[in-house]
């Protein structure tokens, strides 16, 4: 999808600026992402973080902000040719600031807890954790390169996060005891969720065209 990005493109200086903002907004994204799981779940004194997460969330905001303007100056300049990449780059950029706002939300979980989830959910949420911080690494990566294989490959792994997301929250809903924690767990459940399926779009951009982006190559079968 983003051939403009390409060096022949006489818009090159001003596009390349545009992937490494949205390639810092990836990698602030990722690192509040880690900063509020890790102090949900324990490893991270939540008073230590706070000013970071929040000034790094500000400038992801700034971020899509400063993109979003940059894309129409290159849109009025560069006319239709750019119109199709110009979509996918406003919607991208998007959901890389949803990303800081589901870890809003996780650090605001881990004020309202007055000790860390501990046992069976506290161990899949750490794994998972994990692997979710993994996928937006890899993500970044494969959107620099524009790497269709890396991200189909991605996109399946991002779909099984999303799916056991979904079967440990109707795991807990079901649950008669410890409501308050169960609650609690599903809460994170679901911003992980959330977090992984905004990356995911993401990756659907690599391997999509426009009218396609959100929607991945399973789901355009179906559809069929």
């Amino acid at each position: 999808m983003f051939d403009w990005f390409s060096p022949s493109d006489t818009g090159e200086q001003g596009l390349a600026r545009m992937r490494a903002e949205f390639g810092q907004m990836l990698d602030a994204g990722r690192h509040i992402f880690d900063a509020a799981a890790n102090a949900l779940l324990g490893g991270t004194d939540i008073k230590v973080i706070r000013q970071d997460l929040f000034d790094t969330d500000k400038r992801i905001n700034h971020a899509e902000r400063q993109i979003r303007r940059e894309i129409v100056v290159h849109a009025a300049v560069h006319g239709m040719t750019s119109f199709p990449a110009c979509l996918v780059m406003m919607s991208v950029v998007k959901d890389a600031e949803r990303v800081g706002d589901y870890a809003k939300n996780l650090f605001d979980l881990a004020e309202l807890l007055q000790k860390p989830p501990a046992g069976e959910f506290k161990d899949d949420l750490v794994n998972h954790k994990d692997r979710i911080s993994q996928l937006m690494g890899a993500c970044r990566e494969s959107f620099d390169k524009q790497d269709n294989a890396a991200a189909l490959d991605l996109i399946r792994t991002a779909e099984t996060i999303e799916d056991h997301c979904d079967g440990q929250i109707s795991r807990l809903v079901q649950r008669d005891q410890e409501i308050e924690l169960s609650a609690t767990y599903a809460l994170a459940y679901r911003y992980f969720k959330r977090t992984t399926s905004h990356v995911l779009n993401i990756l659907t951009s690599i391997v999509q065209p426009v009218d396609k982006i959100d929607y991945t190559v399973d789901s355009d079968e179906a559809d069929g």
